[in-house]
């Protein structure tokens, strides 16, 4: 049967060879010796487990493609390692039927009630949270535009798996089920999945406890598109993060998708297993930060335009301004200030709005106003504020006039638009211009660089104390 064997895993070796680079080739495969073929199923030795688990993690998927071609449907494969003198069987079973639509009435889907069969995997998507209703940012571009290159080719981009984390309330779950709503409108036999960790782990004490762990594993190895949200609740809970790890290694092998969120990046996922940390960093890692005032001016006025409501310029910039760091916080300040107006019947106007405001901080600091901030440049430098809209190009007015500007946008979160028109109507180009040249001489001129620190100091103690 040796000389079988080796008939067989040289032709399989041609296969190999032609799919893989020379050096690859060398490395993995020219060490690997036929030791028998039985029962259709080729054993083959390999120097150590080391050897063995990287052959697996790999290049199992090219090991199956040239198996089936030249034993057949039924091929099998094991393991010899040299240095333990043991079998290891193949941890994937090439199965005669691979066909999803077949495999999957052969076990049980554990999203599918007992009398309930379903043949199609329900993905669990909100239909809500798509791309259309997610506001670009600089927050967010990377790992937004990175959820749209996955949802146009799954598995076929350098971003699998993809890890999105980020503080509570950015954003994550609503970016995952826009990646998965977005996949699914672009191929709609895509089997796709979103699960939360606590319903994965729920679903694995329910497998053990009945003894369906292998069903369990089929149902999600079928899967094109899997997401898991909040993954750093998989800490310190060693079966269900053995069992992902194995589901992990077959998705991603098959190249299928694989879509993480976690509240913190994967090097600090503590109590985490090292062999899933690792597998984690293969794909891209992208973080969702605070978004910015612009940004959540957007994201107000994209809730606004799908409720139907108008608010005011100056109550949705005191509400920007106030709510910074929290998006879910930002748009329930937005539903309790239309529930507010609704039942007292009262207008919303700045008055309602900082009641409402105030019940989502603790603390509103003062108003830091452009007019506030013109007052005492002007007053540093004993002209009148007047000077600072008309336009005279005296050297003090026009240092003025750009340091005015300068803190106007460091400290009113303002639009450059609104900036420029309370400077006599200028447009926002000239605001970009005279913030770039009071950087530049910081930069260089050390009185100027003291007179920008000086009137740091005024602003932050006369405007922003409570």
């Amino acid at each position: 049967m040796v000389n079988d064997g080796k008939a067989i895993w040289d032709k399989c070796l041609q296969i190999i060879k032609s799919e893989i680079n020379p050096q690859a080739y060398k490395t993995w495969f020219e060490p690997i010796e036929p030791v028998r073929y039985d029962k259709k199923t080729l054993t083959i030795q390999v120097p150590n487990n080391f050897f063995y688990e990287w052959i697996e993690e790999h290049y199992v998927h090219l090991m199956k493609k040239a198996l089936l071609e030249v034993i057949g449907s039924s091929a099998g494969l094991n393991y010899r390692i040299l240095k333990a003198k043991q079998d290891v069987s193949n941890a994937v079973k090439i199965e005669k039927n691979t066909q999803i639509e077949t495999e999957s009435e052969k076990f049980k889907n554990p999203f599918v009630f007992p009398g309930i069969k379903k043949l199609k995997i329900d993905p669990n998507l909100n239909a809500n949270y798509t791309f259309e209703n997610y506001v670009e940012g600089d927050c967010n571009r990377l790992a937004r535009n990175a959820g749209m290159a996955i949802s146009k080719r799954p598995g076929g981009t350098a971003f699998n798996p993809l890890v999105i984390y980020g503080d509570v309330g950015l954003g994550k779950t609503h970016l995952a089920h826009a990646i998965g709503n977005e996949a699914l409108k672009n191929n709609k036999n895509k089997q796709i999945l979103y699960v939360s960790s606590e319903k994965f782990t729920n679903q694995i004490v329910h497998a053990i406890k009945n003894g369906e762990v292998e069903d369990f594993l089929n149902f999600y190895h079928q899967l094109d598109i899997l997401i898991v949200d909040d993954i750093q609740f998989f800490a310190n809970k060693t079966k269900t993060m053995d069992i992902f790890f194995h589901i992990f290694n077959q998705l991603h092998q098959d190249g299928k998708q694989l879509v993480l969120t976690s509240d913190r990046a994967p090097k600090d996922l503590e109590g985490m297993e090292e062999r899933l940390i690792s597998r984690f960093k293969w794909g891209l890692t992208a973080d969702l930060q605070s978004p910015d005032f612009e940004t959540r001016m957007a994201i107000l006025d994209n809730k606004m335009n799908k409720e139907g409501i108008e608010l005011p310029e100056n109550v949705l910039e005191f509400i920007c301004y106030n709510i910074k760091s929290n998006i879910r916080e930002l748009e329930g300040v937005l539903v309790s200030l239309i529930a507010q107006s609704s039942l007292n019947n009262r207008e919303i106007d700045l008055e309602i709005t900082k009641e409402v405001v105030q019940k989502f901080v603790e603390q509103i600091s003062k108003e830091v106003t452009i007019n506030s901030i013109q007052e005492l440049v002007a007053g540093h430098f004993n002209i009148g504020v007047d000077h600072l809209q008309s336009k005279s190009r005296k050297r003090n007015i026009v240092t003025a006039r750009q340091l005015s500007m300068y803190f106007a946008k460091k400290h009113t979160n303002k639009s450059l638009k609104t900036i420029g028109e309370t400077f006599g109507g200028r447009d926002h180009s000239t605001v970009i211009y005279s913030c770039k040249t009071v950087q530049d001489l910081m930069d260089t001129d050390k009185v100027f660089k003291d007179t920008v620190s000086d009137l740091e100091k005024k602003i932050t103690m006369s405007l922003h104390a409570i």
